[in-house]
């Protein structure tokens, strides 16, 4: 089963968790065991896991990003989003996770994050279930 899920980001760097909307792709696709794939296909936004439970983490997360990769600099790519494009390369365009008696195999504090580096937008990603 594939579902496209849309998503509309308000801010220029966002990150959204996403974990509940795979969840539900689960539960329509009647899938017990398996593998869940979300992909991104955008150039200027990515997928990654990690902690959901602290707001702080994602925060952290955004702020050493942008010090590292600064909205402006040297770049040469014309449209003025290379910094975007940089961060989408570093978070990644997919994630996967084991699906087990249903649920999403992940730690108890990890959650699936749609990161936003050129908002606001409208989107879209792409969950595949994959039956084991």
């Amino acid at each position: 089963m594939i579902e496209d899920l849309k998503i509309s980001t308000n801010q220029r760097v966002q990150f959204v968790d996403i974990t509940a909307a795979v969840r539900s792709s689960i539960r329509k696709s009647g899938v017990k065991n398996g593998l869940a794939v979300v992909y991104v296909p955008h150039t200027t936004a990515g997928v990654t896991i990690n902690e959901s439970a602290d707001p702080s983490v994602v925060s952290d997360i955004i702020n050493k990003l942008n010090d590292l990769i600064p909205r402006h600099g040297s770049y040469r790519h014309a449209e003025g989003n290379s910094d975007a494009h940089i961060k989408a390369s570093m978070m990644g365009s997919s994630a996967s996770v084991i699906i087990s008696e249903g649920n999403l195999l992940l730690g108890v504090w990890q959650g699936i994050f749609f990161c936003e580096f050129d908002g606001p937008r409208s989107r879209k990603i792409v969950v595949k279930i994959i039956s084991a």
